[in-house]
């Protein structure tokens, strides 16, 4: 089976994630806040997935 296949709940918040990060690393204020606030929504999304069946 393919081990991505396992986690699919987790790989969208995850990339929210990192794209947040991302854009919080580029020096411009309104990357900076656009990420911040994506690294938030990526969190709640994954603690919202946690243990959804």
């Amino acid at each position: 089976m393919d081990p991505l296949k396992q986690y699919p709940d987790e790989i969208g918040p995850t990339a929210i994630i990192l794209i947040g990060l991302i854009l919080v690393i580029i020096p411009e204020p309104a990357t900076s806040a656009f990420g911040v606030g994506l690294m938030l929504f990526g969190a709640a999304y994954w603690v919202w997935e946690w243990n959804r069946p």
